[in-house]
């Protein structure tokens, strides 16, 4: 199950590649678009740090 969630942080990492290139893509278009996909992407990156974090004291917890 430790391998499912490993994997499942870097989604975390690609929705933020994601909303990160939409924006530059759209900031000429609509900036108040743009502002929330950064926002999108900057609390994607943030989700990533914290599972990861998350995963590792839970993992800690559970060595025999």
């Amino acid at each position: 199950m430790s391998k499912f969630f490993k994997y499942f942080e870097y989604a975390y990492v690609a929705f933020a590649l994601l909303f990160f290139a939409t924006a530059i893509y759209e900031w000429n278009i609509d900036r108040s678009r743009s502002y929330v996909l950064l926002f999108m992407g900057a609390i994607a990156v943030f989700m990533f740090f914290f599972k990861r974090r998350f995963r590792r004291r839970f993992e800690e917890r559970n060595k025999p």
